[in-house]
């Protein structure tokens, strides 16, 4: 099947430039003690926030933009894309929408910290986007309402470019083995199925002992014996696995949990100090080759008291061409509310989307913010994104975005579908020790090791 359509609109070089002698009385702003950001949003797309350099007093007359890189990139499917194209034969253009603040980012009880200067707009015409790139704006934009050369002035580059994917969506949960369809429009298409196993026979550890102690004197020191019996009982998650297979019944990759989810001491959590991991492999010379390393771990919440699910994840080298100083490569780590849930995105275009890649250099007014340069120079731009259901949800059926430039065969989108198996089920491995699994993911006796070498 044909791959669907998307569209990447990114927003960069930014610089904010502010005429000296407005400085001191007006903005209250000067490059050497006051930062400065922007909120970019674009309709009813997530909100983005990004550092906004201030121009030195001596570039001011210049209009030389430093090199700054991406600032931000929004997602868009044709849906969407044709859904604010429809909106703007009555409003307009689509607008791309930056408010300037100055001041730190944050809050500080309940109201935002930052004092906004000033907004700008950029229109976007998305109907001459359609497969091609597009340069909407690189230049100067006065701050407010005055146009004036003594205003307050914001340089942007807003460019858009195709970026197909291949979507894929889970039929049900990974636990419950579904299958697993290709999306193109209203067309679903089979093209894998999954077979989840669990490879710890025996009592799922992390559900509390129902057994009694066998010294039954008296009631104090039943009590006492019983609390100690609870005591020992090792809260621990292990032995899941996930295959993949396409309609031949071929195995095409698969998320095996190497290391258990295992509770932290006097704590029913898994903590980012002890994480548990996955091992992504793919079928290579008649066996398992790991591909990749995902680990997990759960995150106290904030003011909100929301957890969240944390990740890390990491491409590994080839195992048959390795050299004695080759390492694994970050490609992702950030953390989903697990309440709300979100995405597992891995973005390469900047170091916005993987803290383990960095940034190529940005020419100063081509709209070209570069890519990331690091050994595994076949991943670049986008890779791939997954929805992640939060906790309490009454299905997680995860779909998955592949970028069409990663995906050669069979096994390389079966390699990330495996990854979304395993970032869905670590939503549950971290879950608090104090609640019960699902009899999905509860060990059962006999159970396979599903194939794992």
């Amino acid at each position: 099947m044909d791959p669907c359509s998307f569209v990447r609109v990114l927003v960069g070089n930014l610089a904010l430039k502010i005429p000296v002698a407005s400085r001191p009385d007006r903005s209250g702003v000067h490059p050497s003690s006051t930062p400065c950001y922007c909120k970019i949003t674009l309709h009813n797309l997530p909100c983005q926030t990004a550092p906004l350099p201030i121009l030195p007093s001596e570039e001011t007359n210049t209009g030389v933009v430093a090199e700054s890189g991406l600032a931000s990139v929004f997602h868009l499917s044709r849906v969407e894309v044709e859904r604010l194209a429809a909106k703007s034969i009555f409003a307009g253009k689509a607008k791309l929408k930056v408010a300037i603040y100055t001041g730190r980012r944050g809050t500080s009880c309940g109201i935002n910290s930052g004092r906004l200067l000033g907004k700008v707009k950029v229109p976007l015409d998305l109907k001459a986007a359609d497969g091609k790139a597009v340069v909407f704006h690189s230049g100067w934009v006065a701050i407010g309402k005055s146009s004036k050369g003594s205003s307050a002035q914001v340089h942007i580059t807003v460019k858009s470019e195709p970026d197909p994917r291949f979507v894929f969506e889970f039929g049900g949960e990974p636990e419950c083995s579904p299958h697993v369809f290709q999306i193109q429009g209203n067309l679903r298409q089979p093209v894998f199925t999954c077979k989840f196993s669990c490879r710890n026979p025996g009592v799922d550890r992390s559900v509390r002992s129902r057994s009694m102690p066998t010294d039954m004197g008296s009631g104090r020191s039943w009590l006492k014996a019983f609390g100690s019996e609870r005591e020992k009982l090792t809260k621990e998650r292990k032995g899941w696995s996930v295959t993949v297979h396409d309609l031949s019944g071929s195995p095409a990759a698969m998320a095996s949990m190497v290391t258990p989810f295992v509770a932290s001491p006097g704590t029913d959590r898994v903590s980012r100090s002890n994480p548990g991991a996955w091992l992504i492999l793919r079928p290579g010379d008649g066996t398992w080759k790991p591909w990749g390393r995902l680990e997990a771990w759960r995150e106290r919440g904030g003011g909100n008291g929301s957890d969240a699910l944390g990740y890390r994840f990491e491409l590994l080298p080839d195992v048959t061409n390795m050299t004695p100083s080759a390492v694994g490569v970050s490609l992702a780590e950030s953390a989903i509310s697990l309440s709300k849930g979100g995405h597992f995105l891995i973005d390469l275009t900047s170091t916005a989307g993987s803290r383990g890649c960095s940034p190529g250099g940005s020419p100063r007014s081509s709209g070209d913010f570069g890519y990331g340069l690091w050994p595994f120079a076949a991943y670049r731009g986008f890779v791939m994104s997954s929805t992640v259901a939060g906790e309490g949800r009454p299905a997680s059926r995860p779909a998955v975005e592949i970028g069409v430039q990663h995906v050669g065969c069979t096994e390389d989108a079966a390699a990330f579908v495996a990854l979304s198996a395993a970032i869905d089920l670590s939503v549950d491995a971290c879950r608090l020790f104090s609640c019960k699994l699902r009899k999905e993911l509860q060990p059962q006796a006999g159970a396979g090791d599903g194939g794992f070498l």
